[in-house]
C-alpha cells in the first residue's frame, strides 16, 4: 500500500507570493544598478537558462495557434516583472504589491460572474489607499501607475496561464515563455 501526500493548494499559494516578494525585495540593490528592466533580463535570462537546461522545451508540439498564446504570455511575463520592479524604485514595496495584487483579485471577481463579488476589488482599493495614506505626504504617480501597470499585467498574465496551461503541462509553458520574457525586458 502506498501512501500519497498532497500538498495544499494554499501553501503553493503563499509560496508562490512569499517567493515573487522576496525576490522583489532581494532585486532592489540590483535595480539601483541596472535599473528595472536590466534587473528583469538578469532574472528571467538566468530562468530561461535553468529552464532550458532541464525541461527542455516542447518545440515540437508547438502548434501556429499557440504561437500568439506563447507570446502573449511571455510579453505578459516580462512587463508585471518590469512594471513591479521600476514601481519599487518609486514607492514601497508593500505598496506595490497591495496595488498589484488587485489584478488578480479582479479577475477572480469577473470570473465568479456575480456582481456583488466586484464589491471585493473596490474594497481592497479603498484598503490600499487607507493603508499608504497618501495625504500623508508627496504621491509618486509614475509609481502607483507603474504598479497599476503591473496589476494589468498579473491580470493578463493570469489570463494567458490558463489558456497556455490547457495545451502545455508542468513547467513546459514557463520553458517556453521565459525566452520570451528576458527579450521583452531586453528591449525595454
Amino acid at each position: 500500500m502506498t501512501t500519497r501526500t498532497t500538498v495544499p493548494p494554499w501553501s503553493m499559494a503563499v509560496t508562490a507570493m512569499l517567493s515573487v516578494q522576496l525576490g522583489a525585495a532581494l532585486s532592489l540593490p540590483l535595480i539601483a544598478v541596472t535599473g528595472a528592466a536590466g534587473t528583469a533580463w538578469l532574472r528571467f535570462t538566468a530562468a530561461a537558462v535553468v529552464f532550458l537546461l532541464f525541461a527542455r522545451p516542447p518545440l515540437r508540439s508547438i502548434r501556429r495557434a499557440d504561437v500568439p498564446l506563447l507570446l502573449g504570455l511571455g510579453v505578459a511575463t516580462g512587463m508585471l516583472t518590469i512594471a513591479s520592479l521600476a514601481a519599487i524604485e518609486r514607492i514601497p514595496l508593500g505598496t506595490v504589491a497591495a496595488i498589484g495584487f488587485l489584478g488578480p483579485l479582479t479577475v477572480a471577481a469577473v470570473r465568479s460572474h456575480s456582481a456583488r463579488a466586484l464589491i471585493w476589488p473596490a474594497l481592497a482599493l479603498v484598503g490600499v489607499v487607507l493603508l499608504t495614506e497618501p495625504w500623508q505626504g508627496e504621491i509618486n504617480v509614475i509609481g502607483v501607475l507603474l504598479a497599476g501597470a503591473s496589476a494589468v499585467a498579473w491580470a493578463t498574465y493570469i489570463l494567458l496561464t490558463q489558456k497556455v496551461g490547457t495545451r502545455f503541462t508542468g513547467v513546459s509553458a514557463l520553458s517556453l515563455t521565459f525566452p520570451i520574457a528576458a527579450v521583452t525586458a531586453a528591449f525595454t
